[in-house]
């Protein structure tokens, strides 16, 4: 199961999405000079970018995932120390995938 857009929703990529104003309804977002999408409803965007997004397969991506949990949640990230130093990408995906659901259940005051 590939829990990427999780992981972007989070990341704050749908935020991220912009609007036209010139051209109306159309929507979109870029990872220049890699990515480019437009569509016309952010939702369809998203799926674009939850397509396009490499959190499960590639460091590079799934690093600043880890770096923005460490700043957020500094104690409670044991499980993705421990998932990090079997140095396999799986269990640290699958680490950071599992704290993002508990953390959009947390209450925001509390975290």
């Amino acid at each position: 199961m590939n829990d990427n857009k999780l992981i972007a929703e989070f990341m704050g990529l749908y935020d991220e999405i912009s609007l036209d104003s010139i051209a109306g309804n159309i929507h979109s977002w870029s990872d220049a000079p890699f990515f480019y999408i437009t569509e016309d409803s952010k939702e369809k965007v998203m799926e674009g970018i939850t397509e396009y997004s490499k959190y499960h397969t590639s460091w590079d991506w799934l690093m600043p995932v880890i770096e923005e949990i460490d700043h957020l949640q500094r104690e409670r990230i044991q499980s993705i120390e421990d998932a990090l130093s079997t140095r396999c990408i799986g269990d640290v995906y699958n680490a950071v995938v599992e704290f993002i659901r508990e953390y959009r259940l947390t209450p925001k005051e509390v975290v």
